[in-house]
């Protein structure tokens, strides 16, 4: 828990020398099961993870919690006690790296949307990397720690990249899935344009979380001197009933031009024609980094929005934080990266702050 406005919000740093985590946490994936047991899977790696992978991805973990608040890591069945793994096999599209994308809980037990990425290496702008080429894949648990993967068409991957000269060409990341009030699946994932050199939001429908069909892009980078006018990523859905106000509701991280992110919103009528709401932070944010130059814990970056809603009508906002580096935001891997929480004034969207452990008990539940 934070002691001091420097630590304010954090929650989870990384873990403890020798587990799979203890160099980085990050894209937290919050479920308030019925009996009121929490829990939180995200992505991260050790130390000794490979050094040519970019991205904060490596493994996946589970924690749990009785509030929310403090959590407890769980001691998975993987690698240094992680709950997934890359693929041992060299030819599948997770062989490199996987991050949790999204989990949801049915009658069965839980599904789990993640992407990975290969061995192959990718030439972006003047960076030439490994496992950017990123692909969608999904598992089952009937106990959200043991999971077994579905195999995909596409070297085990269910949605692949893009055709040539399409905004996914060159990577698919990060799915958030969800069900409509049809019946059908709906799943908003963000690649990276190499074309226009920018990030952006797809979709794609399914009628069974298994098959999916492109809607193609439906949110790209915002206006000049934005928050986020190098482009959109991370998105959080809400759709309509899930929220105060009518339609679709969207959080997501946004990239500055400089590289910082901070957190946005945006409506729409049915999830596919969105359009920003205005934020209170600067360029239109609705919840920004710390100052840059404070050395605060997520004073480069706030993104990877999670939504979960309280029962006196407010919201927490799980998110991921990373602090600022002398080298600069094309050094990732030099960022510490760890997991926090913001809460909303009451029910709107547009304001939040950092959560502090002297708040009355009464907003735990």
């Amino acid at each position: 828990m934070p002691k001091d406005a420097s630590a304010a919000g954090l929650l989870l740093g990384p873990g403890p020398p020798g587990n799979w985590d203890d160099e980085r946490v990050s894209g937290p994936r919050v479920l308030r099961l019925a009996d009121d047991t929490w829990l939180l899977w995200y992505y991260g790696r050790d130390r000794g993870f490979d050094r040519q992978i970019g991205l904060p991805s490596g493994r996946i973990g589970l924690a749990r919690s009785d509030d929310g608040l403090t959590w407890q890591r769980v001691a998975g069945p993987c690698t240094q006690g992680a709950v997934l793994d890359p693929h041992p096999d060299p030819e599948r599209f997770d062989s490199a790296h996987v991050g949790v994308g999204s989990v949801m809980r049915d009658a069965s037990g839980f599904w789990l949307w993640y992407f990975g990425g290969d061995q192959e290496r990718f030439r972006f702008g003047r960076f030439d990397v490994k496992g950017l080429r990123l692909r969608i894949g999904a598992a089952r648990s009937t106990d959200g720690m043991h999971w077994q993967r579905i195999d995909g068409p596409h070297r085990g991957a269910l949605l692949d990249v893009g055709p040539a000269g399409a905004f996914d060409q060159a990577t698919c990341g990060w799915p958030r899935v969800l069900r409509l009030a049809d019946g059908r699946w709906r799943m908003y994932y963000h690649s990276l344009d190499p074309a226009r050199m920018q990030f952006a939001i797809g979709a794609a429908e399914s009628d069974d979380g298994l098959v999916w069909g492109r809607l193609g892009e439906v949110f790209g980078p915002g206006p000049t001197g934005a928050f986020d006018e190098t482009g959109v990523t991370l998105p959080e859905l809400l759709p309509p009933g899930q929220h105060a106000g009518a339609g679709w509701r969207m959080l997501y991280q946004g990239v500055c031009r400089d590289g910082h992110r901070c957190i946005g919103l945006a409506e729409s009528d049915d999830g596919l024609g969105w359009s920003r709401i205005r934020g209170p932070e600067p360029g239109g944010a609705v919840f920004a980094h710390a100052p840059s130059g404070s050395g605060r814990w997520d004073a480069f970056a706030v993104g990877t929005p999670c939504l979960v809603p309280m029962p006196d009508g407010h919201w927490r906002l799980y998110y991921s934080g990373a602090d600022e580096v002398a080298s600069g935001f094309a050094d990732e891997l030099a960022m510490v990266q760890r997991i926090g929480l913001a809460v909303s004034d009451g029910p709107d969207l547009t304001r939040w702050r950092r959560w502090q452990p002297t708040e009355d008990a009464s907003r735990r539940g």
